[in-house]
């Protein structure tokens, strides 16, 4: 019963935990926790909705367990039988309790872009870490169940410590640009301790025996080694002062990033608002110790066996520890260990008053460190609603060891009170854990400043408090000296009515085109009605304006209406005076190519081939495919003209000579024109025998005689 009643205790009275990790849930994710804040992150004072808050006085307390249960609302009936709470006995049961009191303390802003707090608390940790179950159900009991059990290997720890604190802090802006921004804060602290005292097993055994050597009486026996120290404090329940040489140093310190997306007014005269869609914090707080002068430490091996007689007849711990062990060692001087603990949080603000918030805290110390105080991890989820006068939020947390919680919390001006657990309290028959905090405080907020015409700038700078202007012109609306509704300060003529597109200027005509400025295309150059006040354009230079030039874009002539002379076949003779405009020919030639005396030759070559039938004009058939030759060859000189003649050996008559030689000219004249060649490029003579190229007495000469020759004309 006694260790029942106990734990009920501790969750209704000494369940006062750090504001660091158990205490204020909800209440400090409040913009209005003021002073509070430097508690959990010295940066929050920053930028703060208050411009002085000061704390009369606030506590905050927290216990919990992971060995028993109870339905905390029957609990407190007279009548409830706590041997209906719920025990989890286990190899390693853990027990917390912690008290922090927060004094008079103050915080104020020293400018607009930093702050400054000046604070007191006092503050207990209780922590037994890592005992077994089973040990602590009899030793409580005083081993009156009459049971044997057994424990083995069994290391736990210890922990009492109260101090008090003289904490100063200061924050300040480090960005603020856009829609970002950053304040850092530095807490130091004086501590001055109020007690300590520790205890930690090592390999600690215990078995007792209910018969023991006589069947009243029974035995322990137990193997390992305990250290046990303490502040040279007798009773720190009985005689809770301060102690002469216990002193130490402490430190907080955290960051605020704050994204404002959607604020774009001025910091320093929107104090009052909050200007954030996400704030993040980090911090790390209880940097320190505290060292006690007069502390004393021993360690004790309790290897022995004693009757449970004797066991119960000494009351105190360390008395048993004198009675009944062995001491291995004695040290003066003990440092307790603050309770060094980082910290994450997430506001995010929905619209109007509705915020949730994220926060979890854990613990930098580990749990078998003597002669340290540790807080529980913790992670919460806070939905709140938010006012200048008025908080209310739920905080969901999950705590180490103690599970599920469930609490609300509200502040209401100078009053601030709540609990993370009483939500859970109210509906669970297995509570682990329970804490609660309230506290009194005179709060200054930031005031709006006013603002009687609504233009945003204060009246004690509003030159025309009555009417909104603009804050360049000390609050006063710009006048319209000509009405043309373009301000002064924006009228380029405000002696003038103009237009708006025109900067408060009449449209003039610059160019002086006859069309005005506003509908000139070009105003700074005259032009056409046609062209929307523009010059006509004469794209490629020639002389000849676009909208006439059939070839805008390439240089020609007025002849060929704006377009370059052709030059078909590239020889610099245009088209129009070459004579060969398909044929690259010379200059000199009109355009057209000179025969030269190779291709003479070429075709006089061809044509003494051309064969006829014996004594007659007709040509052979054999000879078509030289016509066709020399046909290629005369299409490449289209405009030269060639003779075609015929001559003859010397065999008959020079009359019937020349004949037959005119005859063959015209046949061969008559092949070329049918084949493509122009008839006025021919001419057709026979000159018989009169112009021999061999001696006609030989059958070769005469051979070489009978010829056609295709010469040019001069």
């Amino acid at each position: 019963m006694k260790k029942l009643n106990l734990i009920l205790i501790s969750f209704m009275l000494i369940a006062i935990s750090t504001v660091n990790s158990q205490s204020y849930i909800g209440y400090l994710s409040d913009n209005y926790s003021g002073i509070h804040g430097v508690i959990s992150n010295p940066a929050n004072i920053a930028d703060s909705r208050f411009r002085t808050d000061i704390n009369l006085v606030g506590a905050s307390a927290f216990g919990g367990n992971d060995y028993a249960g109870v339905n905390f609302t029957r609990a407190l009936n007279s009548n409830y039988d706590f041997d209906e709470a719920n025990l989890t006995i286990r190899d390693k049961n853990n027990f917390f309790t912690n008290v922090d009191v927060l004094g008079p303390s103050f915080m104020f802003n020293l400018n607009d872009k930093s702050a400054i707090a000046l604070f007191t608390r006092v503050r207990i940790f209780a922590n037994a870490l890592g005992i077994s179950g089973e040990l602590f159900e009899n030793v409580d009991d005083d081993f009156n169940d009459g049971e044997d059990f057994s424990i083995a290997n069994n290391d736990f720890n210890i922990n009492t410590n109260g101090w008090t604190e003289l904490g100063a802090t200061y924050a300040q802006e480090i960005m603020n640009k856009d829609e970002h921004y950053l304040k850092a804060g530095l807490t130091l602290k004086y501590l001055q301790g109020y007690g300590n005292a520790y205890s930690s097993a090592n390999n600690v055994s215990v078995n007792f025996d209910a018969d023991g050597t006589t069947p009243t009486d029974g035995s322990i026996t137990s193997t390992g080694t305990i250290s046990y120290g303490n502040s040279n404090e007798d009773d720190l329940e009985d005689d809770f002062s301060l102690v002469s040489g216990a002193n130490g140093f402490g430190a907080d310190l955290g960051v605020v990033y704050e994204w404002r997306p959607d604020y774009n007014g001025d910091p320093s005269k929107d104090k009052d608002l909050n200007k954030y869609k996400l704030k993040l914090g980090f911090s790390i707080t209880d940097f320190g110790s505290i060292k006690y002068k007069d502390g004393v430490e021993r360690a004790y091996d309790i290897n022995n066996t004693i009757s449970e007689s004797d066991f119960d007849s000494v009351d105190d711990f360390e008395d048993k520890l004198d009675a009944f062990y062995n001491e291995l060692s004695s040290t003066s001087t003990t440092k307790a260990v603050l309770p060094t603990a980082a910290h994450l949080d997430a506001d995010y603000f929905f619209k109007k008053h509705l915020y949730l918030n994220l926060s979890t805290t854990f613990s930098l110390i580990s749990q078998t460190k003597v002669n340290a105080s540790s807080v529980r991890s913790r992670i919460s989820l806070t939905p709140r609603y938010e006012s200048k006068w008025f908080s209310f939020y739920s905080p969901i947390s999950i705590y180490e060891y103690s599970g599920f919680q469930w609490g609300a919390g509200l502040r209401a001006g100078p009053i601030y009170f709540g609990s993370g657990s009483i939500l859970s309290l109210l509906i669970s028959d297995n509570s682990k854990a329970a804490d609660v905090y309230a506290g009194l405080k005179v709060p200054i907020y930031q005031n709006r400043p006013k603002d009687k015409d609504g233009d945003g700038v204060m009246d004690k700078v509003d030159n025309c408090k009555n009417e909104a202007g603009p804050a360049e012109n000390g609050g006063c609306p710009w006048p319209d000296t000509d009405g043309d509704t373009v301000l002064d300060k924006d009228d380029n003529c405000p002696e003038e009515k103009g237009e708006v597109a025109n900067n408060g200027c009449p449209w003039g005509d610059k160019d002086g085109d006859t069309l005005l400025d506003n509908v000139d295309g070009c105003p700074d150059e005259a032009g056409t009605v046609e062209n929307n006040g523009c010059p006509e354009k004469d794209s490629d230079g020639d002389t000849i304006l676009d909208k006439e030039d059939k070839c805008p874009n390439e240089a020609g002539t007025v002849a060929n209406n704006g377009c370059p002379e052709k030059d078909s076949d590239g020889d610099t003779v245009i088209d129009k005076n070459d004579k060969c405009p398909q044929v690259k020919g010379t200059v000199a030639n009109n355009g057209c190519p000179e025969v030269s005396e190779e291709v003479q030759d070429t075709l006089n070559a061809y044509a003494k081939t051309i064969l006829f039938n014996t004594g007659k004009s007709t040509i052979k058939a054999e000879s078509y495919n030289v016509l066709t030759d020399i046909i290629t060859i005369l299409g490449k000189y289209p405009n030269a003209r060639f003779s075609i003649e015929g001559h003859t050996d010397s065999v008959g008559s020079s009359t019937n000579n020349k004949n037959l030689s005119e005859s063959r000219a015209n046949s061969v004249m008559a092949y070329l024109i049918k084949n493509g060649v122009d008839q006025s490029r021919l001419r057709a003579i026979g000159f018989g025998e009169d112009y021999p190229l061999a001696d006609n007495t030989s059958k070769d000469g005469r051979a070489l005689n009978r010829r056609v020759e295709i010469n040019l004309m001069k």
